[in-house]
């Protein structure tokens, strides 16, 4: 399977994830819902790697091999879950606020800062086909904000949308950072993974645990004037956060550790996840406007394309 076929497979993985993480997070605390799916994902590497640590080169799964690691290594790899962390928590809060299809494919536009920060410190230089492209998805992303405002959403002072553009941006910086470990760093994709994973936990627990101690003055004042939405609900979904988002990046870190990948192409490809999140969003969130949203739909992805294509 080609690099761009992972990196579609990717994308119909985060599309499930996308409503996942919204089912998870609606009227539910933002920050134990992170903490609970950091748990889960310790949950899955932890014991692959105590497996690996017992076995050696028995472990059966050559591509889950986790490679041995410097300090400075683990450094790198904690750096990229602070980064990510951070995304994370902004989108978190921003999705559990916005629609659906209004909040995916803010993030969908992920791809154009990539490939302005690769412009910019990667060398990459678009074609023309490229820029049109890239104008398409922005006058695309534009139009979402119309729709929005129709919602009550205004783009431009909305703090949500400001949350969701900030972690989007942040994502931008973690794939150029990914491009730089699998291919500069030659770390494994399942390496990557791994650590990530694991040092998500503790960057994760300062918030929850922030969110424990205002859950318990609230009940030691003998009053709760907060929404119920701060209030935690470990649901089916939270569960199925990690699993959904480990098989998305392992996927994605296995193209992108092509030599031949790149990260503009990949990262514009995975976020067609758009599209199965604006169908799921029809299907079983009951959300409005999807005709028009569905257009704005086709302009990113038609702008996809033409960055995709563009030689």
């Amino acid at each position: 399977m080609t690099w761009m076929m992972l990196a579609l497979v990717s994308a119909a993985l985060l599309g499930v994830y996308d409503l996942a993480k919204k089912l998870a997070a609606r009227e539910n605390a933002v920050p134990m819902v992170l903490f609970a799916s950091a748990c889960v994902g310790v949950g899955i590497w932890g014991p692959l790697l105590l497996s690996q640590r017992l076995l050696g080169e028995a472990f059966p799964i050559d591509f889950l091999m986790v490679q041995p690691l410097s300090w400075t290594d683990h450094a790198m790899l904690f750096a990229k879950s602070v980064l990510v962390g951070a995304s994370w928590t902004l989108a978190l809060f921003a999705l559990k606020h916005l629609p659906l299809s209004i909040a995916a494919p803010i993030r969908s536009t992920s791809p154009v800062w990539t490939i302005a920060i690769a412009i910019a410190a990667l060398g990459e230089r678009p074609s023309s086909v490229q820029w049109m492209g890239i104008a398409i998805v922005i006058v695309s992303f534009w139009i979402f904000s119309t729709i929005g405002r129709s919602e009550g959403i205004r783009f431009t002072t909305d703090r949500w949308v400001g949350c969701m553009l900030v972690a989007t941006l942040l994502g931008a910086f973690s794939s150029i950072y990914d491009k730089f470990l699998l291919q500069k760093g030659g770390y494994s994709p399942a390496t990557v993974q791994a650590w990530f994973t694991l040092y998500m936990l503790p960057v994760m627990t300062p918030l929850a645990i922030h969110w424990a101690r205002q859950r318990r003055l609230i009940a030691e004042s003998g009053t709760d004037e907060r929404p119920v939405a701060s209030k935690f609900e470990f649901r089916a979904a939270v569960w199925c956060i990690s699993p959904l988002l480990l098989a998305a990046d392992l996927v994605y870190f296995t193209a992108l550790a092509n030599p031949e990948a790149m990260v503009s192409v990949v990262s514009t490809l995975r976020r067609c996840s758009v599209v199965v999140a604006l169908v799921l969003g029809a299907s079983r969130l009951g959300e409005v406007n999807l005709r028009r949203k569905g257009f704005c739909v086709a302009g990113i992805l038609f702008g996809a394309a033409l960055i995709l294509s563009g030689k």
